[in-house]
């Protein structure tokens, strides 16, 4: 199957998924991540509940959208979701995924659960060479987040962050397939000093953090062009690092070991990984301290600790703790402005995203943060009015 079968990923973060194809496509699988468009919206509101969140709906249509076009075999394709064991949408959408594929008469195709142990898949071999190459793409995803939306705001020649960005993608996904961490330190350095270098303009701008609900967050489908969007309004985009969840994922071990009898083992394991994940991206860490214009990630430990005075860190559905310590560290770093994206009707996140703003709005008085609902039926109207007057009041702030 390895050989014959074509496995469909679904689009969650572009500036991440670009690379993170061909670093698992190397690994002998013959991996094809697909487009995302708003028409795949409308084959997630044919197969799945209407009750389900918006980033399930998504996920199933951009599938459901791909296996009609006509463009695959499907007695010879496959697709593939990453579960995580938790209460929200990354351990259900495999149910959505299998009962979408039974009513449009395709009970054939396999989904391959993409997890630790939650399901078995004898034919995927998820191993340290896969596991190295998807955290090179990831690491690749996250600092260029941070180096392009830091610089293409105020470039002084227009399109050359984005000139600078697609040259430094194309030798990144060459990278990638050889896994060669001499290269990968080397790009990462040379990635940072280059856009360090680049012509800016000397002007200032709001910084607007960008949190929510992990797909709505990073997939510009999901959230109407968010980026795009406070750029052309005269703002700077502060997204956080995609590598950060998979490190909250691990990190609520510790939680369950010390309160819900867990086993201490299982802690132990996971912070030998954090430590794995830090170690790996220490190159990028140290690089973007020692810049100009950039700022390091902040460690897993250092997040739970601003969360903890706001919300206990057994909040772990969804986004949990994690969002609001998202938020309060974006404040830290001198981002008061945030659009906190989130599924409408999301209860996790609307508990620990819109519902500790009061909260940070008494413990931060300079907070400027504004909840934005994303649906099939929410309004762009509505999420733009929303997002000007939290802009409004960053404008007058900054002056």
């Amino acid at each position: 199957m390895r050989k014959e079968y074509t496995i469909l990923t679904p689009q969650m973060s572009p500036i991440h998924f670009d690379i993170l194809g061909p670093a698992l496509a190397s690994c002998g699988y013959n991996i094809e991540v697909l487009p995302s468009d708003s028409s795949c919206v409308d084959y997630g509101l044919k197969y799945v509940n209407n009750d389900a969140c918006y980033p399930s709906l998504i996920v199933v249509g951009q599938f459901m959208q791909a296996l009609m076009s006509g463009k695959y075999d499907l007695n010879k394709t496959a697709l593939i979701i990453t579960q995580t064991g938790g209460g929200c949408r990354a351990t259900n959408y495999i149910g959505f995924i299998r009962r979408a594929l039974e009513n449009a008469g395709m009970g054939q195709i396999p989904v391959i659960s993409m997890s630790a142990g939650i399901e078995k898949n004898p034919g995927l071999n998820i191993n340290l060479q896969m596991a190295h190459r998807a955290l090179q793409a990831l690491i690749y995803g996250d600092v260029f987040m941070r180096v392009l939306y830091k610089t293409r705001p105020y470039e002084k020649i227009k399109g050359s962050a984005n000139a600078l960005h697609q040259k430094w993608l194309a030798i990144a996904k060459k990278q990638v397939t050889t896994g060669s961490k001499k290269e990968f330190k080397n790009n990462i350095k040379q990635i940072i000093k280059e856009f360090d270098e680049l012509e800016l303009l000397d002007i200032k701008k709001p910084r607007v953090g960008i949190v929510g609900e992990i797909l709505v967050k990073f997939l510009p489908l999901a959230n109407n062009y968010l980026v795009e969007l406070l750029e052309a309004e005269g703002a700077e985009a502060v997204c956080p690092d995609l590598v950060d969840f998979f490190m909250y994922s691990l990190y609520n071990a510790n939680f369950q070991a010390e309160y819900l009898g867990k086993k201490k083992s299982g802690a132990m394991i996971n912070n030998l990984v954090i430590k794995y994940i830090e170690y790996y991206r220490k190159t990028a860490s140290e690089a973007l301290a020692a810049s100009r214009r950039f700022e390091p990630p902040v460690h897993v430990s250092k997040l739970a600790e601003y969360a903890s005075p706001v919300v206990s860190c057994g909040n772990q559905t969804g986004e949990g703790w994690f969002l609001t310590g998202e938020m309060v560290e974006l404040i830290h770093s001198g981002v008061p402005n945030i659009v906190c994206a989130q599924p409408f009707g999301c209860l996790p996140n609307h508990v620990v995203g819109k519902g500790v703003i009061k909260e940070l709005r008494s413990k931060f008085p300079e907070s400027n943060i504004v909840a934005v609902d994303y649906d099939p039926g929410a309004t762009e109207v509505n999420q733009l009015n929303r997002i000007k007057l939290m802009l409004s009041t960053a404008v007058k702030n900054l002056k």
